[in-house]
């Protein structure tokens, strides 16, 4: 990825995103399980594909800091972070948070895909689309 132009900040991003994606399939589906990677003219798609068709409940995601403040700290923080990551069914959070919302599933035949969406640096954005 670093040949397209990310760095590494976005890097790690993507492949803790994708690896949360790998994580919810392993637990909430079957395998055989496949990544692919195809590139467009503005994004890299990464696709997590299992073989469950079925496509899972998307939460409401809070508006507010992914990682909220901690009674006793001083703002969310390490133990906030902790405290999270603690918790299980965290997975899509932290997949829509480290993406800005670019992720979803797709039905395939006889299976579906998870996928996050990363604009290429050439497009003049950051991969967040900030």
């Amino acid at each position: 990825m670093s040949g397209l132009g990310y760095d590494g900040e976005s890097v790690s991003d993507a492949v803790l995103a994708v690896s949360e994606l790998v994580a919810n399939a392993i637990e909430h589906a079957v395998g055989p399980y496949e990544l692919r990677l195809h590139r467009t003219a503005l994004d890299v798609i990464c696709e997590v594909v299992d073989n469950d068709p079925r496509i899972p409940e998307i939460p409401p995601f809070a508006l507010g800091a992914l990682f909220p403040p901690v009674e006793g700290d001083r703002g969310g923080g390490l133990e906030a972070l902790c405290a999270l990551l603690s918790e299980r069914g965290r997975g899509l959070d932290i997949v829509h948070e480290l993406t800005g919302g670019a992720w979803g599933f797709r039905r395939l035949l006889g299976t579906k895909a998870a996928w996050i969406a990363l604009p290429l640096p050439a497009s003049g954005e950051d991969w967040f689309g900030d």
